[in-house]
């Protein structure tokens, strides 16, 4: 089989990490792993823009346990009430944090104009499954509610991520379609996800080594996770995906976990849910963290975004309506 081909800035970076020797993620530990990810964003990525709202969150837990940080962006200082953006980011589970894809969240924000709160769930292996499924659907009902401490009047949420985040997206989408939160998901967004820990796909071996994302490098992170890998909690793909909010699914076409995300997309075209489906051609994994250094991909993630916008600027359908506490229907 012909292999795709590469994007000459792909090329390029993966000729200059093969020279680099950079040692591959099984090799290292945890911490090794985050504090490799954290030193390789100021080169990689682009800079933080300037935000008018740029505010820290502490999010609590269902079970009382503690809470969550998470960062409230906008690019506005005022809003009236409206949507807001979640975004859960990516690393496996293992890696990532605010402080890796806050510049992410904040182009998010801008493009969308709307606020963002990128959420730091919990990590494995200190915190294996389902901690972060948890923590990212209590964020998104403590949000829905529209607590006097985040400061903002919420009507809809736009759930978003990228790769792990992707898949906490479409389980939390499909847990808040089960038992509705205060205010309903006007849209998810869906970057690059894992869909099914159950079976295999051509590109798990396709792209198995040499394109970033490895073979080894996911059974490294699955290890520490520890996925019940049946569950639709860690395998969304395997759920009903009738009645969910609207989708944009944007996936690299040079990635293992490719077919993941065009198996999850034509499963939401399937059972009847709008879908905008993009693939970034001769693009490879973890791209939203590569934008200065692939800046071919900022292409790729604006038209995303801007259908996105334009999905979430639909008017809800019957669907996503909800009932107020006086029983009366509603779209807020």
């Amino acid at each position: 089989m012909t292999k795709p081909a590469l994007r000459p800035d792909v090329l390029a970076l993966l000729a200059y990490l093969h020279e680099a020797k950079f040692p591959d993620v099984p090799t290292q530990t945890p911490g090794q792993v985050r504090a490799s990810m954290l030193a390789a964003v100021p080169l990689t990525d682009l800079d933080m823009p300037d935000m008018a709202v740029r505010r820290r969150l502490s999010i609590p837990r269902t079970d009382g346990d503690g809470n969550i940080p998470a960062l409230l962006l906008d690019s506005k200082v005022d809003r009236e009430p409206g949507p807001v953006v979640i975004w859960f980011h990516g690393g496996g589970y293992v890696s990532g944090s605010i402080e890796t894809h806050q510049s992410f969240a904040a182009t998010v924000s801008r493009q969308l104009d709307l606020p963002v709160v990128l959420v730091d769930y919990r990590l494995a292996p200190e915190a294996p499954y389902p901690a972060a499924v948890q923590d990212a659907e209590a964020c998104a009902r403590w949000i829905a509610a529209s607590p006097d401490a985040l400061g903002l009047k919420v009507s809809s949420l736009i759930l978003g991520g990228d790769s792990a985040g992707g898949t906490l997206t479409a389980v939390t989408a499909i847990a808040l379609r089960d038992a509705q939160a205060a205010v309903p998901v006007r849209c998810q967004i869906l970057f690059y996800p894992a869909t099914d820990l159950t079976r295999k796909f051509a590109s798990h071996g396709e792209f198995a080594e040499g394109y970033l994302l490895t073979r080894a490098g996911r059974h490294w992170y699955q290890e520490r996770y520890r996925p019940r890998k049946e569950e639709i909690q860690a395998s969304p793909l395997r759920a009903n995906l009738a009645g969910l909010p609207p989708a944009v699914v944007l996936i690299a076409e040079v990635d293992p976990v490719r077919d993941e995300g065009r198996a999850y997309a034509a499963k939401l075209i399937e059972a009847g849910v709008p879908t905008t489906f993009l693939e970034a051609k001769g693009m490879i994994h973890a791209f939203v963290l590569l934008r200065k250094a692939l800046p071919s991909v900022n292409d790729d993630i604006e038209r995303a975004l801007v259908a996105a916008r334009i999905m979430w600027q639909q008017p809800l359908s019957t669907e996503q309506c909800f009932t107020d506490k006086l029983g009366n229907a509603g779209n807020r």
